[in-house]
């Protein structure tokens, strides 16, 4: 055998035997999915209902089709919809008439036998018919997920592909199905796995050099091959990590604050993006003095539009703390709404720009460069029906020309004028924060995704920084590298790096 000296291939033929045991993706069969529960669960969610459908997932499934069918398995034809009647096994009492359907594994979802059962959907045969389930041996109700994991299990979905089914679930606008898809789709997937694949030839290489390289059998300029390599791939991941967080922003939705001082017109602005009376609306300054909070579709992406307690120095207490909230609100926006009241612009229409970029510097974050915080802010200026015709006509001749400023809307929440431009703008900037999912390459749509790739671009990073110093180590970070990517997908093997090394190097033949 081979005398392995470095990582986990220097700990000899045992430490591989092990790896390949604890692999969940080479052997999980014989433990998980062979010895199993076969278990069952409605589908199709609670409430009544033209349609259920109950889903069953294990090795006893045929028998849960021969017992409720009343025909075998073996007479029924896979993937096939067939009418039957459904049968308590217990009192032989008629429960439905309905569709039911063959999986045999491993074509199926989970990998294992399945069936559905396609049923009325009225509650009391929801319950019959589950009742009936429940009572078969062997057979028990899923926990939450279960179906998912066990097609995790069978190498029917990476961890992406898993996450990407449940934001498709959980998907309420249009950006965010078409994300999902694409994530379910095994887009992010295969990008992560091109990278895998990348750097398991890169540690291969390296190993095989460490054990080899001194008995020339290793061909001149392997090494080399691996540092660009490395580089390129490292370049790639931060590109990567640079995508201002569109994904996870379209995921969790554009964090929008509505922020200005006291009857600007906020709550007003609020309501009219609602389209409802979210927030109360006075001439009372300071009537809102928490944060109001609402989940909007803007066009398809979606938006967490937050309304703010206006920014004023003040002796009560409780409003006091309203405006604490709205500032901390504003450092954490994704896009902040600056909404000024047009009766309060100068007289002198040229002095317009520079109050404006005075004020919104009163109103960001203090401690963030301004020319970045300008980036992710609309400047709004409301009440633009107190104004004259040839007022609003030269506050937009100034305004065009001032390139120091953000975008800005000259409306009225009043009489809704200016408000389609508004939109327009607002679309606009949403659109860059989210970025299209559909093209380019896909994005990071998890927290937990970024955390990984981080450690993955450090380990990288640690290949060179020991590179001439101790080649042992710089391999180390290669594979806590691709460690950092398999627990992404959740696709880690020590086995793969073996296979690239018979592969490409003809060691003994």
């Amino acid at each position: 055998m081979f005398n392995f000296i470095s990582g986990s291939l220097r700990r000899g033929p045992s430490f591989i035997m092990k790896g390949l045991r604890g692999n969940p993706s080479k052997n999980r069969c014989s433990s998980d999915i062979c010895d199993a529960d076969t278990i069952f669960a409605l589908s199709s969610g609670h409430g009544r209902c033209g349609v259920a459908v109950v889903r069953i997932s294990g090795p006893a499934s045929g028998l849960v089709l021969s017992s409720l069918a009343g025909r075998t398995h073996s007479r029924t034809v896979p993937r096939t919809a067939r009418l039957c009647n459904i049968i308590d096994p217990r009192s032989q009492e008629l429960l439905d008439r309905g569709l039911v359907l063959w999986f045999p594994g491993p074509r199926s979802f989970t990998g294992e036998d399945s069936v559905e059962f396609h049923i009325h959907g009225g509650p009391a045969v929801i319950s019959g018919v589950l009742q009936a389930l429940g009572s078969l041996p062997g057979v028990r109700p899923a926990e939450a997920g279960e179906f998912t994991r066990r097609a995790f299990h069978a190498g029917k979905l990476d961890l992406t592909e898993v996450e990407g089914l449940g934001d498709l679930i959980h998907a309420e606008t249009e950006a965010q199905r078409r994300q999902a898809l694409r994530q379910m789709a095994g887009d992010l997937g295969q990008l992560y796995h091109g990278w895998s694949q990348r750097l398991i030839r890169c540690l291969a290489h390296v190993e095989a050099y460490i054990d080899f390289s001194e008995d020339e059998l290793i061909e001149d300029g392997v090494l080399n091959q691996v540092d660009s390599s490395v580089s390129q791939l490292q370049k790639e991941v931060e590109r990567h990590l640079q995508d201002g967080r569109r994904g996870e922003r379209l995921r969790g939705g554009v964090q929008v604050v509505i922020a200005g001082k006291t009857n600007a017109g906020k709550s007003s602005l609020l309501n009219i993006l609602c389209q409802r009376p979210v927030a109360i609306v006075s001439p009372v300054a300071g009537t809102t003095r928490d944060v109001v909070e609402t989940h909007l579709d803007i066009r398809g992406f979606p938006v967490l539009l937050s309304d703010t307690a206006g920014l004023r120095d003040t002796l009560d207490s409780v409003e006091r703390e309203g405006v604490r909230r709205a500032m901390e609100r504003v450092e954490q926006a994704d896009l902040t709404l600056a909404v000024l009241d047009s009766t309060h612009l100068p007289k002198a229409h040229q002095g317009v720009p520079h109050f404006l970029l005075g004020h919104l510097r009163t109103l960001l974050p203090g401690g963030e460069d301004l020319e970045a915080a300008l980036r992710r802010c609309l400047l709004v200026i409301n009440k633009s029906d107190l104004l004259t015709d040839e007022q609003v006509a030269k506050i937009q001749t100034v305004l065009s020309q001032a390139e120091e400023l953000p975008p800005v809307c000259l409306m009225s929440c009043h009489t809704g004028h200016g408000l389609d431009d508004f939109m327009e703008a607002l679309l606009k900037q949403v659109k860059t924060l989210c970025g299209d999912p559909l093209s380019g390459s896909p994005s990071l749509t998890q927290a937990r995704h970024r955390a990984h790739l981080q450690r993955c671009v450090q380990a990288l990073a640690q290949y060179h920084r020991y590179r001439d110093l101790d080649l042992a180590l710089a391999a180390e970070g290669v594979r806590l590298a691709l460690t950092s990517l398999g627990r992404i997908t959740g696709k880690v093997g020590p086995e793969e790096i073996l296979d690239v090394i018979f592969r490409d190097f003809c060691i003994g033949k």
